[in-house]
């Protein structure tokens, strides 16, 4: 049993206990029972009338209890559709005022619910008004009015981010064109004359409205005043390499070129300023210094002519250059063509230094080959002759590279321009071929050179004995045989040389074979019976006066035929 019944029965009980105390009372008071039918009727009605009274406040509160599940329910439904949320489900089973807690609960949250999305949606709806102020965009599409829902606010939140971070990336370009603009105005030496202009520098940052089209504008106006720095600086870099140039024909001294040297390094207005007046005066200069100015070009000419190789005839072909008449027109004559060749050295440098490359390897490759035949390289004693000989072998192997390198480069540029590529008048790799072949033909006269001079001397050593040898070296002399060329007045004719030597060997064997000679060993040995020191025997003494007879007559032989072998070797020689 519930409490609510116990107390229900136990009110039962105190009505039937009160109403019997009454009646005992009555009784002993000796009321009459019309009376006391009376007073009975009078409590009757007072309880009925407490009851009624209070029956009528709870139907009062259930009918309070309706009415607020009925109104909770419509808002609740409200709510939800505003949230756009699915429909509440109410519990089954519980009491009316169970139900009433729940709906009523559960349309406080929503309507909290509701408050928070609206206040969050107030606050994107004013940050992203302060955006679209500052990039000049247009509002989120999403009515301030209505509830939003969770992805909506996801997505507006989203879109708040890109705005700021548009925000940033324009706020951060705009400040970095800004600190540009201001540099090349200050280069210029320009102040701000448009609003726009004013704006940009004078303006705060943040007040600046971020734009695209502001935003181009400042490209804009960058990319005009970048032009005009440009500009500015390619005059002043023409202005710089006019006065160098002119500095340099003019011979001006370094005092007067360090004057200007601020000026020579920045490209500002007052440096083009600067440089203009300079320049002008150096012009004028110029024409008052007319031969000397066409002089000096003349020697830049010939400078580029030795750098792009021009033979005999293409430097002629510009006759300027060898006038002397010195008058504008012609310095306006050399002043075409030290820019024309100024031009054609850069249109083709790259096969110009080329061929320099080739002919510092070559040089070195020749000046090598030369100490490679040089006979005091042995005297060497810091070890450069292993190096010189490593170098040689490595330019060796690196000329024939560099020339098929500079071949593909040339037949390349002679199909582009349509013509031949030449060097000093000679189309370059037949002045290859050219010097391989002189090389060769040199290093054969140098070879027949030393073995005609080694010849010649065994002759000579033939004819007088003028050489002491030892006796090894004698048998090796004599059983030589000459067989070599002779080179004469840079000539060579090895069949020629051949004879004449031959004759001249036949015509000195009677004087070889009876030369004065070291005397037999059978004759240097004294008698037995004379002691050291003595003197010579006769016998020896008489030897050796007939050889010294013998060794006259010879001598004069020789002399009386020296000069036939002299003719014919002059005649052999030239013929």
């Amino acid at each position: 049993m519930r409490k609510s019944e116990v107390l229900a029965a136990e009110s039962v009980a105190c009505l039937n206990k009160a109403l019997c105390q009454l009646k005992d009372i009555w009784e002993e008071i000796g009321i009459p029972e019309d009376q006391r039918l009376q007073r009975t009727n009078v409590v009757k009605n007072h309880i009925k009338g407490l009851l009624d009274m209070m029956i009528a406040e709870e139907e009062s509160l259930r009918t309070r209890l309706l009415k607020s599940i009925e109104a909770c329910r419509k808002q609740l439904d409200t709510l939800c559709l505003e949230l756009q949320l699915h429909p509440f489900e109410e519990e089954r089973g519980i009491t009316m005022l169970q139900q009433e807690k729940d709906i009523r609960t559960h349309v406080e949250v929503l309507v909290k619910e509701r408050s928070q999305r609206m206040q969050q949606l107030k606050a994107l709806t004013e940050r992203d008004q302060d955006l679209c102020d500052i990039l000049c965009s247009e509002a989120y599409s999403l009515n301030p009015s209505t509830v939003p829902s969770l992805e909506q606010l996801d997505d507006f939140r989203q879109h708040i981010a890109r705005q700021t971070a548009e925000k940033e990336r324009r706020h951060a370009e705009f400040v970095s064109i800004k600190r540009q603009i201001v540099l090349c105005m200050e280069d210029l030496d320009q102040l701000p004359e448009t609003s726009f202009e004013k704006d940009i520098v004078c303006e705060d940052e943040d007040a600046f409205c971020l734009s695209n089209d502001n935003i181009s504008s400042l490209k804009l106006l960058l990319a005009q005043l970048e032009g005009r720095k440009a500009e500015n600086e390619a005059v002043c870099e023409a202005h710089r390499e006019q006065i160098q140039e002119l500095w340099d024909r003019l011979q001006v001294p370094l005092e007067e070129r360090e004057l200007l040297s601020e000026h020579m390094v920045a490209s500002k207005k007052q440096n083009l300023d600067a440089l203009e007046a300079e320049r002008r005066r150096l012009v004028e200069l110029k024409l008052l210094n007319i031969r000397n100015v066409i002089e000096a070009i003349r020697a830049e000419i010939a400078v580029f002519w030795e750098k792009c190789f021009f033979s005999r005839d293409q430097r002629q072909a510009f006759a300027p250059y060898f006038s002397e008449d010195f008058t504008e027109e012609l310095l306006e004559q050399h002043d075409a063509e030290i820019l024309r060749l100024k031009q054609h050295f850069q249109d083709h440098q790259e096969l110009f230094e080329g061929v320099h490359r080739w002919e510092e390897s070559w040089r070195l490759f020749i000046e090598l080959e030369k100490k490679a035949t040089d006979p005091t390289r042995f005297t060497n004693r810091g070890g450069n002759l292993l190096k010189e000989e490593k170098q040689r072998a490595e330019l060796h192997k690196s000329l024939p590279k560099l020339e098929k390198k500079l071949k593909a480069q040339i037949d390349v540029w002679e199909q582009e321009q349509a013509r031949e590529f030449l060097v000093n008048g000679q189309k370059f790799l037949q002045f290859v071929e050219e010097q391989w072949e002189l090389h060769r033909i040199e290093k054969e006269n140098e070879k027949l050179e030393r073995q005609l001079k080694k010849n010649k001397q065994i002759e000579e050593d033939m004819l007088y004995g003028t050489t002491v040898r030892t006796p090894t070296k004698r048998r090796f002399l004599c059983n030589a045989t000459p067989s070599k060329t002779r080179k004469l007045n840079g000539t060579t004719s090895s069949l020629s040389s051949v004879h004449s030597n031959s004759t001249v060997r036949s015509a000195y064997v009677g004087t070889v074979c009876h030369s004065p000679a070291r005397p037999p060993l059978s004759l240097n040995k004294a008698p037995s019976g004379r002691t050291p020191g003595r003197g010579k025997p006769p016998l020896v003494g008489l030897q050796e006066r007939n050889k010294e007879n013998n060794g006259q007559r010879d001598l004069s032989k020789a002399n009386n035929t020296k000069s036939k072998p002299d003719i014919l070797n002059s005649t052999i020689t030239h013929l």
